[in-house]
């Protein structure tokens, strides 16, 4: 982390100001509640890494909720639980003596031929950027270590399957490519879908009625962030899952999803529902059933059937889309 030490040099009668440049770990600082800086936003990088800022974009703001988040880390470390991140808190968040927190990794892009072929076993740098994309698209929930194991394997096959990849979770050139493109390999899930025609098409092949029967018996399903089981489902999993058991293929994000639906003046019963949350751009989604109404796994519901004219929602909608 880079801190930015101002000298003055008085020449001629005129003051200049010249940066000098030197170096301080993260794990120097003492950060705590009112704090607004960039060693903030680290924290909170570092916080997602280990699983405890999910729902939120770093901010630089260390406010109520990178507090709370602080407190449950130090409670799940066995740290003193003050919400205040000092030496101990970012010694066990792998952020001291100036080494960067583990999450910062995502800056990182892994290429095909850097990282050449993972597998379960690999460990190291590439498998932890490897992680922090898979977590980036919503496939990987768990913490970022570096090390390649079932649970790796699993978010890779996840991510493989919703981009129509062969499914082997195994993270070779292909799902290399898919993650540093984002673009949908399966005609299922391509945007050449997107014509009038095509849309009409894939329609056609879902009973909505069905569509949205099944996705009611899933009502009080927990949220899980990242899930895609009845386990626990985050907002996209869950339509994914209800489109798979009707036999349509659909991209894994809600960011995806919007990118490969047509665009409809006036959602249907089984049209997707976006809206704007923790994030610019589509954020959360769920399935139009009709009378105003969409099903949607929420952070704070689980599965749930929402009015569109919530206070909460109606201003945060942003459109509507047809698979």
């Amino acid at each position: 982390m880079k801190k930015v030490l101002l000298t003055s040099v008085v020449a001629a009668g005129i003051l200049f100001a010249t940066p000098q440049v030197t170096d301080a770990a993260l794990g120097d600082q003492t950060l705590r509640m009112g704090m607004s800086h960039s060693d903030v936003t680290e924290l909170q990088e570092a916080l997602k890494g280990k699983g405890y800022f999910n729902f939120h974009t770093a901010t630089g703001y260390y406010g109520t909720i990178t507090r709370d988040a602080v407190r449950q880390f130090q409670a799940s470390n066995n740290l003193q639980v003050d919400g205040i991140a000092g030496p101990q808190t970012f010694r066990a968040l792998g952020a001291s003596g100036g080494q960067a927190p583990a999450s910062t990794s995502s800056n990182t892009t892994v290429s095909a031929s850097s990282a050449g072929i993972l597998r379960v076993g690999s460990r190291g740098s590439a498998v932890t950027s490897l992680q922090q994309q898979l977590r980036d698209k919503g496939h990987f929930s768990s913490a970022v270590d570096g090390v390649y194991g079932p649970l790796t394997q699993s978010a890779v096959r996840s991510f493989q399957s919703a981009m129509g990849l062969s499914v082997d979770g195994i993270a070779g050139p292909q799902t290399f490519n898919a993650l540093s493109s984002g673009v949908v390999q399966s005609a299922n899930t391509s945007n050449s879908t997107s014509s009038s025609s095509g849309s009409t098409a894939s329609s056609s092949s879902v009973n909505t009625s069905s569509l949205v029967s099944f996705a009611r018996t899933l009502v009080g399903t927990p949220y899980r962030w990242g899930g895609t089981t009845t386990a626990g489902f985050d907002c996209s999993g869950f339509v994914q899952y209800v489109f798979s058991n009707q036999g349509k293929s659909v991209p894994r994000t809600a960011a995806q999803q919007w990118n490969a639906g047509t665009t409809v003046s006036t959602p249907q019963v089984g049209d997707l529902v976006f809206f704007e949350t923790y994030q610019s751009g589509p954020s959360h989604n769920g399935i139009y059933i009709g009378n105003n109404q969409f099903i949607h796994s929420g952070s704070s519901t689980g599965v749930t059937i929402s009015s569109m004219s919530n206070t909460y929602w109606a201003p945060r909608y942003l459109g509507a889309k047809r698979m």
